[in-house]
């Protein structure tokens, strides 16, 4: 009577014991996905504009990319920052993370870059995303980039401490660190700090750094990510 109860009762301890095992098992955590849309409309024009420049004057295959918002786009100073590498420009105004995910297959899969220097993130924040979906967003960037482009690396760098949106520093902080964290566990990637050094000894956004809006960046605040981005702007 005794093995007749000890042997029921074995069995359904050792089923209750592998269920959590199962459960791991049959329900993963989806990757983060390349959104269902843009956060504006208007980039169909800059995609427009991109491919009228690709048909006139193609960038190289296997070049350095930059993408992202504005602080890209108005880097207009990129060849002259980094003589003799192959780097070339595709940033567009205003943009979000999931931004450069949606159009990634018309401006980053063509050319097939070596590497790809991102920023993007304060638009987010200051459009009311949380610092945890940046830092999904910015993975999904590069799960899409690394889809067709396994080898390319990818290097972002972390949101800037812009004066003008002062109130947005804690999620900044909090958003890059996030960042940085999720880039170390994947494979060809990079992250480069560019909030700290612009920081004056007080420990805030240093304004001399910033044009009137307090948001965009003058020589002197490119100087710092050029000194920062050097060492990697190369293919290897």
């Amino acid at each position: 009577m005794t093995h007749r109860v000890a042997r029921p009762l074995l069995l359904a301890l050792a089923l209750t014991a592998s269920l959590p095992a199962l459960a791991l098992k049959t329900t993963p955590v989806p990757p983060p996905q390349v959104p269902e849309q843009v956060s504006n409309v208007a980039w169909a024009g800059d995609m427009a504009a991109f491919a009228k420049a690709d048909a006139a004057n193609p960038p190289p295959r296997g070049g350095i990319e930059f993408i992202g918002s504005s602080s890209i786009r108005m880097w207009d100073t990129l060849a002259a920052d980094f003589p003799g590498q192959k780097v070339f420009n595709r940033g567009f105004g205003g943009s979000e993370v999931r931004d450069s995910t949606w159009y990634a297959d018309q401006i980053v899969v063509p050319y097939a870059p070596c590497k790809v220097f991102f920023y993007a993130g304060d638009n987010d924040l200051n459009s009311g995303r949380s610092p945890a979906q940046v830092r999904d967003d910015v993975v999904a960037f590069v799960q899409r980039v690394h889809r067709d482009l396994p080898k390319t690396t990818v290097e972002v760098i972390s949101i800037k401490p812009s004066p003008s949106r002062a109130q947005l520093l804690p999620a900044v902080v909090e958003a890059n660190g996030l960042i940085e964290q999720a880039l170390a566990k994947l494979p060809n990637t990079g992250f480069t700090d560019v909030y700290t050094p612009m920081l004056g000894e007080d420990g805030q956004p240093r304004a001399s750094l910033f044009r009137e809006d307090m948001l965009h960046m003058q020589p002197e605040g490119y100087a710092i990510w050029r000194k920062a981005l050097a060492p990697k702007v190369q293919c290897r």
